[in-house]
């Protein structure tokens, strides 16, 4: 006799960016060989204790300095493989919810944007670019933020992924935010052809006027290029089920198939907002979650410890949200790729990412190690009964999840 499949009324997928677990098995084809974001961090960190993902079983999945196995993992825990050809937010994100990427977003990082595309940007926004070439965000701000806020230029960089960044100070005197947000949308338009199409253009606002005083602010918005398809967030919005977007899922996605949308200032922040939803929302649908600083601060500048120090920043909430969890809600924890903090350069790093499931009264363990990131929408597209939109990559799980 067939077992029935547990189901589930509040599904909340957190997707902490960039956690990788290494053992990537084509990592060589991206350059990436060696590379563990986890397992690197775990080396650097003098005490290491994250006591809530340590007893969901994340020390079990290799050896980790100062987070042991546990015998009895509270977590049902996979590793996951990359089907898409790439290493990017964008790439990570639409598989997880069935889309395989076939063909990489375009980067500029070794070359900058090419002259013709700048001269369409400087003659369609009426401001001059400078800066132009790949650089982090704080370094480009101290190398030409005072020039900036003298001239009312437009800072223009990229990064090792597929964006197209302008930074410019909130303060209207000098640029504002509303011409900010105006200068991005005309990016995007001319980044629309197909040899120019980046995965992203980024606002990047700042505070102050002087180096060592420039501060990004929370106001950063994402103008992403839509996904090829629907993808199961549009199925399940579609059969009238809440898909509670919580940090820049809703910019992933260009707002396809979210409901409802929270912006979050930080990832401590993030979780504070799903630990609410969690307590005050009574929905049936998805809770999706992305926790960027863990990319964004800590990964790209190549700062393992205060990467560290967020991740048990992040255990402390989650066991919070673990206490106030109901009976038939599942949580899902995931990465979107990984990038070593210890690793060279400043680019994202092709890794295997982890699983870990939990609700009330499951049964924990290793889970089969899974081809691609889809194994997530084909399982809440499942636990809603919701067929899947044809095109789109992935298997559901989620008998093996409640077995």
């Amino acid at each position: 006799m067939e077992r029935k499949i547990m189901k589930f009324k509040r599904v909340f997928l957190i997707v902490l960016d960039s956690l990788g677990i290494g053992n990537g098995k084509d990592a060589a084809r991206f350059g990436d060989s060696g590379a563990d974001t986890l397992g690197h961090i775990a080396e650097k960190m003098e005490n290491f204790r994250i006591p809530n993902l340590q007893s969901m079983g994340i020390g079990n999945f290799k050896k980790l300095k100062g987070v042991a196995p546990v015998e009895t993992p509270m977590a049902k825990f996979f590793r996951l493989n990359e089907a898409s050809n790439g290493k990017d937010t964008m790439t990570g994100h639409w598989e997880m919810m069935g889309i395989k990427t076939e063909v990489p977003f375009v980067t500029f990082t070794d070359t900058g944007f090419p002259q013709e595309l700048i001269e369409e940007l400087e003659k369609r926004t009426g401001r001059k670019v400078i800066g132009n070439k790949s650089a982090s965000g704080t370094e480009i701000l101290d190398e030409l933020g005072e020039e900036q806020c003298i001239t009312g230029d437009m800072i223009v960089y990229t990064s090792a992924d597929s964006v197209l960044q302008i930074a410019a100070p909130e303060d209207e005197k000098i640029f504002g935010l509303q011409e900010l947000y105006r200068c991005c949308e005309i990016a995007r338009e001319i980044c629309m052809k197909p040899e120019w199409k980046v995965g992203r253009i980024i606002a990047r606002p700042y505070i102050g006027t002087k180096k060592g005083e420039f501060k990004r602010t929370s106001n950063r918005h994402d103008l992403a290029v839509k996904p090829p398809q629907d993808t199961v967030l549009n199925a399940l919005e579609k059969a009238g089920l809440s898909v509670i977007s919580i940090g820049k899922i809703a910019d992933i996605f260009v707002h396809e198939g979210v409901t409802e949308a929270e912006h979050s200032t930080s990832s401590v922040h993030g979780m504070e907002q799903c630990i609410t939803v969690a307590k005050e929302k009574d929905f049936k649908g998805l809770c999706f979650v992305n926790l960027v600083d863990f990319d964004a601060i800590y990964g790209h500048r190549r700062d393992p410890v205060g990467y560290g120090e967020e991740i048990q920043r992040f255990d402390e909430k989650l066991g919070e949200l673990l206490s106030v969890l109901k009976e038939d809600d599942l949580v899902l924890l995931t990465a979107d790729h990984g990038n070593d903090p210890t690793y060279s350069g400043t680019d994202h790093t092709r890794e295997q990412v982890p699983l870990l499931a939990y609700y009330k009264g499951i049964h924990g363990g290793e889970g089969r190690e899974q081809e691609s990131f889809a194994v997530l929408g084909a399982s809440i597209a499942e636990n809603f009964s919701v067929t899947m939109p044809g095109g789109l990559i992935g298997e559901s799980i989620l008998a093996e999840l409640t077995n």
